[in-house]
């Protein structure tokens, strides 16, 4: 499977037959500056996929319609869903550590794909993982989790997440970069990784990660 970052919490997933985009993001830099922040991820575009998924209606999550093909589109919601990877497992869950009363709802989202199971918690900033919620997760390869803070959990409850679902790769999002002048950076996050793995680009396949490893790698690809 092949993975790429476009910075924030947006991934592609491509597989041999299906592709997945998660989060996608428009031209930013605008209305991120007339609200005082620097956003200067590139805006994605000629990006096509078969499957949509939003984790919730937030303008750097939110822009499906950046994304080109037909996709099925999956949008802030719960439930257990049919996609063109297979069933999609769509955990409610919350923006904040107020039930939501603050930021709203959040998706995380389980999904298999050449084999590999993945979790993308979105905007997850809950106080802890409940149970129930640990429980329709399940087994994860690849958990790819919010490490910087700010309307999400930052480093101590990222590795608690870590330590929870016990992955095979860990790939930390939403975080501060040379591109955005938001959140924190991800050093706290990356100091308490067992094992981390620094990338010279973007994009990576998982075939060639470390896998013959008894803790989590840290997968860390280069801001786009």
């Amino acid at each position: 499977m092949r993975v790429e970052w476009h910075g924030q919490s947006a991934f592609s997933l491509q597989g041999q037959d299906v592709s997945v985009f998660i989060d996608p993001f428009g031209d930013l830099a605008a209305a991120m500056g007339d609200r005082g922040l620097k956003f200067e991820y590139p805006a994605i575009a000629g990006v096509n996929a078969d499957l949509l998924l939003i984790t919730h209606e937030h303008l750097d999550h939110n822009a499906a319609e950046v994304i080109g093909g037909e996709p099925v589109v999956i949008r802030s919601t719960a439930g257990k869903l049919d996609s063109p990877t297979g069933e999609v497992i769509a955990i409610a869950s919350e923006h904040d550590d107020a039930a939501g009363t603050q930021r709203g709802p959040n998706t995380i989202f389980k999904l298999t794909l050449e084999g590999l199971r993945v979790c993308h918690f979105g905007d997850f900033g809950q106080a802890a993982l409940r149970k129930p919620q640990r429980e329709a997760i399940g087994e994860v390869d690849l958990l790819i989790v919010p490490v910087g803070g700010g309307p999400t959990i930052g480093a101590q409850g990222a590795h608690e997440l870590v330590a929870q679902l016990r992955p095979r790769w860990v790939l930390p999002m939403h975080y501060r970069t040379k591109r955005i002048g938001f959140l924190e950076g991800p050093e706290e996050f990356l100091a308490g990784a067992e094992r981390v793995v620094a990338l010279d680009g973007p994009a990576f396949e998982t075939g060639d990660l470390p896998s013959d490893t008894a803790v989590p790698v840290t997968v860390v690809p280069s801001a786009p």
